[in-house]
Formats: structure tokens, sequence, C-alpha cells
């Protein structure tokens, strides 16, 4: 499924949303636990797990340069938040039945050329994330995001 990308009082607010039939401590740990992290977004990693605690995003270019990324929010178990560049990425989870309902915010201050491939490429990143979540194996398709670019371009033609 598509994200949603609608005006937002300091610029975009683009969620994907996701229903999992798990309880929200499973999809919780594939957020939160470094070794579960890095099978479905290789470039975080979580340092100090708590408001104002901190993120790495590692650049993986086979140097060891990375951006450091405050967390803005944090509730255990119900929500991360943090910085992502000039932008805020922000991750809910609220109980739904024997499930739960997995969103995921970007606060985008600008809309850019390079939106439609960020926005392809956290799509991609879900979609494992839910395979993870599922204890099953998908791997990052190579150039998967591409076809999702194109979606995103012709959805934000229609902002």
């Amino acid at each position: 499924m598509l994200a949603t990308i609608v005006n937002a009082e300091k610029g975009y607010l683009a969620q994907f949303d996701r229903l999992f039939n798990h309880p929200i401590e499973k999809v919780w740990a594939v957020l939160t636990e470094n070794d579960k992290l890095k099978i479905w977004m290789s470039h975080l990693e979580i340092v100090d797990l708590r408001k104002d605690g901190l993120i790495k995003f590692h650049h993986n270019d086979g140097t060891d340069r990375y951006e450091e990324m405050k967390i803005t929010d944090f509730v255990d178990s119900a929500v991360l938040e943090f910085e992502w560049g000039a932008d805020i990425v922000r991750f809910e989870l609220q109980p739904m039945g024997d499930g739960c309902l997995f969103i995921l915010k970007e606060f985008i201050s600008e809309l850019t050329d390079h939106t439609p491939k960020d926005l392809a490429g956290w799509h991609v990143c879900l979609n494992i994330f839910e395979a993870v979540v599922e204890n099953k194996t998908l791997e990052h398709p190579e150039n998967e995001w591409e076809k999702w670019f194109e979606e995103y371009k012709e959805l934000m033609n229609e902002i």
C-alpha cells in the first residue's frame, strides 16, 4: 500500500500504515533491536533508546562515516521519533485486537526531486520489515525502489 501525502502545518506529511497480526512487543522488537533493525534498515543503529537518545545513520559506503540523529520522542512499545536530516521520522504502534497498527510518519519540510526516492526507499524497507515480523526471508531486492519511485512521483504530482 502506498503512503499518503498531505499538506501539514510546516510542510508535508507522508504516512505509511501497516496492520500486523502480531503483538506490539514483537513488532516493537523488529523496530528497535539492532540485530533485527539492521535486516530491514541496514543504515540505522540505535545507540541510546530513550527520549533525547541517539541513533546513528551509517553511510555504508566502505568508510566509518555516520550521522547522529537525536531521538525526539519516545514511549516504550508505542512511539519512536527521531531527526531525519531536516525532517522528522515517527513510528507509532497502536493495539488492534490481537495485533497492532504500525504507522510510519515522515514530516517533510520541503518536497524535492529526491522525495519520491526517499518514499520509495521507505516503502521497500517496510516490505522487508513486514517479512522480518512474519519470520520470512526477504532481501533488499535490487532496484525494487525504482518501481515504487515511479508510483511516488505520480503521487507527488497530485499534491
